[in-house]
């Protein structure tokens, strides 16, 4: 004679208990709590990483500057929420036919846009150079207040803002050192 027992085993199990459904929803929720506040902050990121390309084209051109022995300048059209780094070839900067070259843009201009979607909707504020809106880096890598002059630079400011955001872009007399401040309301 056989017996089979079948105390522990359940053949054809057919739902889930209210333990596991409990458990999941809890992973969910916090998994969610975790994410939700991630992607709000994703339009501040975009707002900083305007900023970030304001300054690293800055140092650039200084850098270029210096590199090549020859005047650079980043010029800020804050109408039309733009800006380009261009060579300086005489009293007059021109940029349009002056712009630098670089591969790595689409256009191979090194010109910025900030009404680009990839921006999140950065605004240039105001910039202001000595009463301009050009920053000019002579040969030797420092801020000058014409683009054939020699007097240096009382330095500047480059405001940008975004998403309840602003950011001071600050560079300094005489060295051109760069700093960022977040603008307080």
């Amino acid at each position: 004679m056989r017996t089979h027992s079948h105390l522990g085993t359940r053949s054809g199990r057919g739902g889930y208990t209210l333990i596991e459904i409990l458990l999941v929803v809890i992973i969910l929720g916090i998994a969610s709590s975790l994410i939700i506040p991630s992607m709000g902050s994703a339009q501040v990121l975009r707002i900083q990483a305007a900023m970030r390309t304001i300054v690293a084209d800055m140092t650039f051109a200084q850098s270029d500057a210096l590199g090549y022995q020859h005047r650079r300048a980043v010029v800020f059209d804050v109408a039309n929420n733009r800006y380009a780094v261009i060579e300086v070839n005489g009293a007059v900067l021109d940029p349009i036919n002056d712009v630098l070259f670089d591969a790595s843009r689409s256009t191979g201009r090194m010109e910025i846009n900030f009404n680009d979607s990839r921006f999140g909707g950065a605004r240039l504020i105001f910039a202001n150079f000595d009463g301009d809106s050009a920053l000019i880096f002579d040969e030797l890598g420092g801020p000058v207040q014409t683009p054939t002059g020699d007097t240096p630079s009382m330095g500047g400011t480059v405001r940008i803002e975004g998403s309840g955001v602003t950011w001071d872009i600050v560079v300094e007399a005489y060295t051109g050192r760069i700093t960022v401040v977040k603008v307080t309301p």
